[in-house]
């Protein structure tokens, strides 16, 4: 390659490329590189997973590339992540992932995945971050600002309405336009805004009928018209269906290589003319572009600090973890005193990562047993017994070994001032690939819990799970329950320095935890049938469905304790146009450091369409000393007000009363005021069978048609207190054709105005 070579531009490289390679480069070479062009100088790229940690694969690995990955450092999946809500920790996480994803000569990284949590039994749910689409949005859109400030790319994902695992490449998500737009895009909006992605990762699924991959839309009206994306779109790993149809529609690069199909099929559309030049010129050029953007990386690796990059992950999983209960002080556990029993393999056999194509091969592994000991140092005997083994042996068909094992762990608590239980689901409860039967924990470790608590009460439960898990009836019968979801390669040290209180517990959970399966808002309606899945629940999926119905749940969206307290006060709300200001006073008033999540909810006191009872639009996180108090502002645009007017094709606020809620969760509001906005004064298009109550809300039509109808019979049964609604539902075409009516149909269309 010379010099010449490299300062040609993407456009200069396009206009020598030959048509055959041209549609060579819109393919794979490879399960992971691009194509190159030798004559031209134009290098392969390669992209890999994860979005928690760099999954590239070894040389001589399977030909699915599943396995043999170079190692990497491990950071908590996304569960735990998201429940941080910490902006500045998912920006530096992204920073280290990028450190290590240049290093190893790698272009992009394919992560972060934004989908939303709609059920609690999709299998890739510890791969996501949330039910909600701004917390997502925001937590996502830092990821990608700190991988891509290494020089190395990002690929969000996976565009859209992803939501399960079952039928995963074939299923069509049908949902409507709003539902769309507020839920389940919104998130992907967010980061392609903020952060511009290098490339954008399209889903295999269809939407209303349409394969993603091949959805003009989806990649080019929206993605690319209205927000404004200037990057690539790949396919996620055979997500290509119609392949000349995908160029067409926006879809630049097939992902793995295609064998040469996806080539062949793509020159002969263009032979044919079924597939232009521009748009096959079109979606070579992204590619180029793509290559210019990463050439800089591959001429300079860098380097890597994994012991710093360790420590990283251990502050992530630290603040990933929730404390989801702690009764009579519980924890943090004393440093002196008697012994702590640590009962559960997963103590000493972590289960620390998710399961499919995000897997990594961790650098190290911290267990909590270890970790526990030597936080102790010798302070408190620790004791330690297995309980169970994480997946059932199937030739145990008498259960002896279960028994023997819990008879084990009972004879440990008995004896023990404190035992700290280690629950959570096996690998094989919850993976890309399929979704899960249910969301209990394993009727072996129920048994055990059983067991233990009956030997003593003072039982601290520390759970290790992608999705969320069953707490009913069994947390009542525990003082305190500690959430660590999958904690990464750091997460056995993080968990014991919150049991220790060497750290503050400080995660609030990403997503609601239902007392029970058949509450959740998918029921009826998951995972589908017949290749189709209805979005029945339409806006209200997570916690606005439960608050919706006024359920009761096992733990709030936005619930996490801390082991110290924290005050609010001083609210204040400025309104500025359709935005809003949002000031409050946070005081630490308990006795250790601590930090808090300040989140800031919106209620649309006024809406004419139905909006849920209030949404997240906007936190913050704050960290004060004892005694220390701390303004908080939070910045609402007039997106936290809007919703998608489905008659107007855009985003709305109307103008009115709106509901500014600040609180500790999405139960646990402590302020709440106010706030008039002026709105955007929208005006729904009339048409001809327009309902009459229509014309008459009509700022410029409504006029001429009350005075035509004033003074005539029809006025009296028009606005009859009893029976004028249903008669001013009655399309006004229709009621020009009734006899005696003071309005032709001849009439109508001079009175539409413009």
């Amino acid at each position: 390659m010379t010099d010449t070579d490299v300062t040609r531009t993407p456009a200069e490289l396009l206009a020598e490329l030959t048509v055959e390679e041209k549609a060579a480069l819109l393919d794979g070479s490879d399960f992971w590189h691009t194509e190159p062009v030798e004559r031209l100088g134009i290098p392969a790229l390669m992209v890999t997973d994860g979005p928690h940690g760099l999954r590239k694969q070894a040389v001589g690995g399977d030909h699915l590339g599943l396995a043999n990955s170079v190692p990497a450092t491990c950071f908590p999946p996304a569960a735990g992540l998201a429940s941080s809500w910490d902006v500045d920790l998912l920006r530096r996480v992204g920073e280290a992932l990028g450190r290590e994803t240049r290093a190893e000569g790698v272009s992009v990284l394919l992560g972060p995945g934004v989908n939303m949590k709609r059920s609690p039994l999709c299998g890739r749910n510890f791969e996501y971050l949330s039910e909600d689409p701004v917390l997502a949005g925001d937590l996502a859109a830092a990821l990608v600002e700190g991988v891509q400030s290494q020089g190395v790319g990002t690929s969000l994902k996976h565009f859209a309405a992803n939501n399960q695992e079952t039928q995963r490449m074939t299923v069509s998500a049908d949902v409507d336009e709003r539902t769309l737009r507020e839920i389940y895009l919104t998130a992907f909006e967010r980061v392609v805004t903020t952060a511009q992605p290098w490339t954008v990762m399209c889903s295999y699924n269809r939407i209303n009928g349409v394969y993603a991959s091949e959805d003009p839309w989806l990649l080019t009206d929206v993605l690319r018209g209205e927000w404004g994306f200037s990057g690539l779109v790949v396919s996620d790993w055979g997500a290509v269906n119609v392949r000349e149809d995908g160029v067409r529609a926006g879809l630049d690069l097939e992902m793995p290589s295609s064998s040469g199909a996806g080539t062949q099929r793509i020159l002969e559309a263009v032979s044919t003319g079924t597939l232009s030049t521009e748009d096959l010129d079109r979606a070579v050029l992204r590619v180029l572009e793509l290559v210019e953007k990463a050439r800089p990386a591959l001429a300079d690796r860098g380097t890597v600090d994994v012991d710093a990059h360790h420590a990283l992950a251990r502050e992530a999983a630290l603040q990933s973890a929730v404390l989801l209960k702690n009764e009579d002080e519980v924890l943090p556990l004393a440093a002196t005193g008697g012994t702590v029993a640590v009962v559960g393999e997963f103590a000493r056999t972590p289960r620390y990562q998710g399961a499919g194509s995000s897997q990594v091969n961790p650098t190290r592994l911290d267990d909590a047993l270890t970790a526990l000991r030597a936080q102790f140092d010798g302070s408190r005997d620790v004791t330690f017994a297995p309980g169970y083994v994480p997946e059932a042996d199937p030739d145990d068909a008498t259960g002896e070994q279960a028994r023997a094992l819990v008879a084990e762990a009972v004879d440990v608590a008995r004896a023990a001032d404190v035992v700290v239980l280690f629950l959570g689901l096996p690998a094989s409860y919850e993976s890309e690939g399929y979704d899960r039967e249910h969301t209990n924990l394993p009727p072996e470790q129920l048994d055990l819990l059983d067991a233990v608590v009956a030997a003593n009460p003072r039982t601290v439960v520390v759970l290790a799970n992608g999705s969320v898990v069953n707490l009913e009836p069994w947390q009542h019968t525990v003082p305190a329950v500690l959430e660590g979801w999958l904690g990464g390669q750091a997460g056995g040290s993080a968990v014991a320095d919150l049991l220790t209180g060497v750290a503050n517990p400080s995660g609030k959970l990403a997503e609601t935890v239902p007392l029970h399966y058949r509450d959740n808002p998918t029921v009826g309606n998951f995972p589908g049938e017949h290749g189709h899945v209805r979005y029945g629940e339409g806006l209200l999926i997570g916690y606005r469905w439960y608050d919706a119905h006024s359920l009761p749940v096992a733990a709030a969206f936005g619930h996490g304790l801390s082991y110290t307290t924290f005050g609010y006060s001083d609210l204040r709300v400025e309104a500025r146009g359709n935005g809003v200001d949002v000031r409050v006073t946070i005081t630490n008033t308990g006795d250790v450091a601590g930090s808090e999540v300040v989140q800031v909810y919106v209620a649309d006191v006024d809406a004419t369409v139905f909006r849920p009872d209030a949404e997240l639009k906007g936190f913050a996180r704050v960290s004060l000393e004892p005694g220390e108090a701390r303004e908080v502002a939070v910045e609402l645009d007039e997106r936290a007000f809007s919703f998608w007017h489905s008659a107007t094709g855009r985003w709305v606020v109307e103008g009115g009363e709106f509901g500014i809620r600040v609180g500790a969760s999405s139960r646990d509001v402590r302020l709440a005021t106010t706030v008039q906005l002026p709105g955007d004064g929208v005006t729904v298009p009339l048409q001809l069978d327009s309902e009459l109550e229509v014309w008459l809300q009509h700022p410029d039509a409504a006029t001429a048609v009350r005075e035509r109808i004033d003074g005539t019979p029809w006025a009296g049964m028009l606005f009859d207190p009893q029976h004028g609604a249903m008669m001013r539902a009655i399309p006004l075409l229709r009621l020009t054709r009734f006899p005696g009516f003071p309005i032709a149909e001849t009439e109508l269309p001079g009175l539409i105005p413009g």
